[in-house]
């Protein structure tokens, strides 16, 4: 969110800004998506967040809340079948630029700053929310502190990738764990060191998806973890360099939403088939914001809150677009 974006901005040829062709491919694209669709507004602006899906509803946790100004442990629940928000139990302690997960019915949260108004006191906690009780819980701490990481699971397992601290700065690290056995390790690094990307699974693989790194600007690098092989593979950038973004995986394609650079926030919405290894351009996002939350569900991309200026600007924006 607040990291300065100067210096150069890696493989931005690859935007093809000003390349009229493109552009007309783009819109004929993204007319073939359908229209983004306004819903409900949130019961806090915020930025920042994390969010996950459990069933019919979304939980959207912590992140730097408006009102206030701070760092907020608040969780919010969106129905989707209602349209509906309402809030549930906040986390045990506030959070901003942490990632979430969810598996067999519970919401994992990992990382992020404590620090009430800033970028500072990164932690490595994991805790677990389960809906039916309402309840959090501490789970095994990962081997890093580190906030704006990425997350995902595959199968029985938690991967957790890059991200920043106030030691090492941008990391390439790789944490693996073991949902059942409840135990973390140490899996082979990024080739890139990256902070404010978004993690997604897609065919069995954990996808790590651009991001930035200070002095170096924003990426539109890809690489995805194979379990089976043990490896990260190189996968075809982004169109579009970005950092501060969230993903979700729909109908087993990957849709890339928001981020923030020097000019603004992202409109631009990308998408990745693993079967055919191409992007290509959706609708663009309406509200164009940078620290949101993306979750899936039955065809469409749910993308909630986020701040609609680069720093610190916050919304309620709940948008969906159905993925045809």
């Amino acid at each position: 969110m607040l990291r300065p974006l100067a210096g150069v901005v890696i493989c931005a040829a690859l935007a093809c800004a000003g390349c009229s062709g493109e552009t007309t491919r783009q819109a004929s694209s993204a007319a073939q998506t359908g229209t983004w669709k306004s819903l409900a507004p949130a019961t806090l602006k915020r930025t920042e967040v994390a969010a996950a899906r459990v069933g019919r509803f979304i939980y959207v946790m912590g992140g730097f809340e408006q009102q206030s100004g701070s760092t907020t442990s608040a969780t919010e629940r969106y129905d989707i079948e209602r349209n509906t928000w309402r809030r549930v139990a906040d986390m045990p302690v506030a959070l901003n630029h942490a990632a979430a997960a969810s598996h067999r019915g519970r919401v994992y949260v990992l990382g992020g700053y404590r620090g009430r108004s800033g970028l500072t006191e990164e932690t490595a906690a994991l805790y677990r929310y389960d809906p039916k009780t309402d309840r959090w819980s501490r789970q095994p701490s990962a081997p890093t502190a580190r906030a704006a990481l990425a997350v995902g699971v595959v199968g029985h397992r938690l991967y957790a990738a890059g991200g920043a601290n106030a030691r090492d700065g941008a990391l390439t690290t790789l944490e693996i764990y073991d949902l059942r056995k409840r135990r973390w390790k140490r899996g082979p690094s990024m080739r890139v060191a990256r902070e404010h990307l978004a993690g997604a699974v897609a065919h069995g693989r954990f996808y790590a998806l651009a991001g930035r790194a200070a002095g170096q600007g924003n990426f539109a690098v890809v690489e995805a973890y194979d379990p089976a092989r043990r490896r990260w593979l190189r996968v075809p950038p982004m169109r579009k360099p970005r950092g501060g973004i969230a993903a979700a995986t729909v109908r087993g394609r990957i849709v890339v939403v928001g981020g923030e650079e020097s000019a603004g926030t992202i409109r631009e919405v990308e998408r990745f088939d693993p079967d055919t290894r191409r992007w290509r351009s959706l609708a663009d996002l309406p509200t164009p914001r940078h620290g949101l939350g993306a979750v899936s569900r039955r065809g469409r991309v749910y993308v909630l809150e986020g701040g609609d200026q680069p720093g610190f600007a916050f919304t309620d924006t709940l948008e969906a677009l159905t993925i045809r």
